[in-house]
């Protein structure tokens, strides 16, 4: 194997335990309810349909994660101004906080893992990588 795919390897391995540690240790919500919720926050409200494509999973599942998230106030549903049939899906102000506690108590999970595990050179190296994995992520773009 290339060294160049060694490291994509090695990279996509720990990026993704590092990821799964900090939700697994720091989420309040579940993670169907996270990803919903971060879709919503960033590309703005959407039906259950264009949720499901986006998070590739079956329209029923996905309905059931709206009633979920309805019942905890985090959305609301319209009706399309396009297609009665269809609601269109919202976060609301609860639900941005919810989501907003989550993602602040992964950064601060990270943070003390970082203050824990690596000394001020190994810091120094992590402060370049958002900038290169920036850089990297822009191919998909």
């Amino acid at each position: 194997m290339d060294p160049i795919d060694e490291l994509a390897a090695e990279l996509r391995q720990s990026i993704g335990r590092v990821v799964r540690a900090a939700r697994r240790e720091a989420d309040a919500l579940p993670a169907t309810h996270t990803t919903t919720l971060g879709f919503l926050h960033r590309e703005g409200p959407m039906t259950i349909a264009e949720l499901a494509r986006r998070r590739g999973v079956k329209h029923q599942g996905q309905s059931r994660t709206v009633g979920e998230l309805a019942e905890l106030g985090y959305v609301d549903r319209t009706a399309s101004d396009t297609d009665r049939r269809a609601s269109v899906i919202r976060i609301t102000d609860a639900g941005r906080a919810a989501l907003q506690r989550d993602m602040d108590a992964r950064t601060d999970w990270l943070a003390d893992a970082i203050r824990e595990e690596t000394d001020a050179e190994e810091r120094a190296l992590l402060r370049r990588l958002p900038e290169l994995f920036e850089r990297v992520a822009r191919r998909a773009d």
